[in-house]
């Protein structure tokens, strides 16, 4: 009887971490990006196909996860973590109910969301020291799709 009371104690008092491991995304004498999902519930793959201080116009990516929510609507906001502050950088309209740009818009629940192919960045040089930047998409309903957190440091 101990035995089961001390198992189930252990099992209700412990607290599971709920932070996602740092995954390495590229790595060079000059770069290094790692990114951690931001969304408690859900990890995600992510890799892209270069890895240089100078980013081309596009950048070629591939990035998959698990459907927790519907999409009908989705949009993609960027901030960037300066001093500890976040300042919005970017934010667009990806899906809209009437107008899907892509595959992945209206898949349902439960169902696998790949994308591979070219990004358009709006920059070609990354600047120097480290920066940090969250990447979340947005359904509808504001539920989070996807969310990172990416750390660059650029030497």
């Amino acid at each position: 009887m101990f035995k089961v009371v001390s198992f189930v104690f252990l099992l209700v008092y412990t607290t599971p971490s709920i932070e996602w491991p740092t995954h390495l995304l590229c790595k060079t004498d000059r770069l290094e990006v790692n990114y951690r999902s931001c969304d408690p519930l859900q990890d995600l793959a992510f890799s892209i196909g270069t890895c240089s201080n100078v980013v081309p116009e596009t950048l070629n990516i591939r990035i998959a996860t698990i459907l927790r929510y519907s999409i009908r609507k989705l949009s993609v906001e960027v901030t960037l973590g300066i001093n500890g502050a976040s300042v919005p950088f970017y934010s667009k309209e990806l899906c809209e109910e009437d107008h899907p740009e892509f595959l992945y818009c209206r898949k349902k629940k439960g169902e696998l969301i790949y994308y591979e192919g070219p990004v358009s960045v709006g920059f070609h040089e990354l600047p120097q020291g480290d920066l940090d930047v969250k990447v979340e998409f947005l359904n509808q309903d504001h539920h989070t799709i996807i969310c990172a957190n990416f750390t660059v440091k650029s030497h």
